[in-house]
């Protein structure tokens, strides 16, 4: 994977949690339907658990090695 693709990656990730965590404080304090909370938080705890490997994936893959 270049450089660059990392990049994209990182940023998808980074958008993911953020998008997580705004799906978290609505399902928490904004919804009062059980149904749409539960979709909510599922989605929302799917991103963050695909940020999180990504992430991973990123920190130890390494820096690349190109000039």
């Amino acid at each position: 994977m270049s450089a660059l693709d990392k990049m994209w990656l990182s940023f998808y990730a980074m958008g993911f949690m953020a998008i997580s965590m705004g799906l978290i404080y609505t399902s928490r304090y904004k919804l009062k339907n059980r149904i749409i909370k539960f979709v909510f938080a599922l989605t929302a705890y799917t991103l963050l658990i695909i940020s999180f490997i990504a992430m991973i994936y990123l920190v130890f893959n390494g820096p690349t090695g190109g000039a």
